[in-house]
């Protein structure tokens, strides 16, 4: 039974972090800047080192809750909760 929370914990955040790559890569350049966030690149670069990161080291026989695993998870949160709540609003205005 552990086996399988452990398992559903992983793809869990797996599956976290490949939604906010996704959703940051179909964000339009302009609007990173706008909301006075990280520019687009920055942004793909972390949330995509932060799932090869939480895909990698489980794989190699280290932890999920390892250190650059738990950032790739934090990584993928602010996004989702911070960084695309504000691109969604700064995007809805009719200049967009």
């Amino acid at each position: 039974m552990p086996e399988l929370l452990y398992l559903a914990v992983y793809y869990g955040c797996l599956a976290l972090g490949l939604w906010a790559l996704i959703d940051a890569a179909i964000r339009k350049s302009e609007a990173y800047p706008a909301v006075d966030r990280q520019t687009k690149p920055v942004w793909l670069a972390i949330l995509a080192g932060g799932l090869i990161a939480q895909w990698a080291f489980p794989a190699l026989g280290g932890s999920l809750l390892g250190v650059l695993g738990m950032a790739g998870i934090v990584a993928a949160i602010v996004y989702l909760v911070d960084v695309r709540k504000k691109l969604i609003e700064i995007t809805r205005g009719p200049r967009w």
